[in-house]
């Protein structure tokens, strides 16, 4: 019971971020200038830079999406030569590092443990990132992936199943539409069509 009290008592640093009023974000987390539509949810210990969450959405504990990136097109990739505030205090010059890319995670999107994305990768609609998967390049709706880097694994349904649910954007249903229809939701076939009468 102490490890859980522990757990919880620590609090997360969040930052110019928009946090819907149905989501969650648990103790030990960083988020910063981040966007978390309803429904969603991020675990213990993650780390969320510059990012946009959808609805329905579950992130694992120790996630880390976004962050900055050293410019790798220059001499040195060490903060000591570009503007800002850095680990390093000693500064030879103060060039400004390109502007960091927004990471956009879709709608009900499952994040396992452990997983680091990329900054500007986008992560489709109703996809499935495996733990300790590293992603550095966009993954396409209700696909899973995988592994360092991810790979392609499986499409969660088939083609025309798949067409369906994007087409139905059952995310931004209003909650009375999702509680009378969450009888289906073992079922997408019965899901979808009876959520689109």
């Amino acid at each position: 019971m102490w490890s859980k009290v522990m757990k919880k008592i620590r609090l997360s640093a969040i930052s110019d971020s928009i946090i819907h009023k149905s989501s969650k974000i648990e103790s030990g987390c960083n988020i910063v200038s981040v966007k978390f539509d309803r429904y969603s949810f991020c675990g213990y210990n993650c780390e969320i830079i510059n990012a946009e969450i959808g609805a329905f959405c579950s992130i694992a504990n120790n996630v880390i999406i976004g962050g900055a990136m050293h410019p790798i097109e220059w001499a040195s990739t060490s903060p000591v030569f570009y503007a800002g505030r850095d680990s390093v205090k000693k500064k030879f010059s103060h060039f400004n590092r390109p502007v960091d890319k927004q990471t956009i995670i879709g709608n009900d999107v499952w994040i396992g443990a452990g997983v680091f994305i990329k900054q500007g990768v986008t992560i489709g609609d109703g996809a499935i990132i495996g733990m300790g998967s590293v992603v550095t390049k966009d993954v396409a709706p209700y696909t899973i992936v995988a592994g360092n880097p991810a790979q392609f694994i499986k499409n969660r349904f088939d083609n025309n199943t798949i067409v369906a649910f994007i087409e139905s954007k059952w995310w931004s249903w209003p909650d009375s539409l999702i509680q009378e229809h969450a009888k289906y939701i073992k079922d997408p076939i019965e899901f979808l069509k009876n959520g689109n009468k």
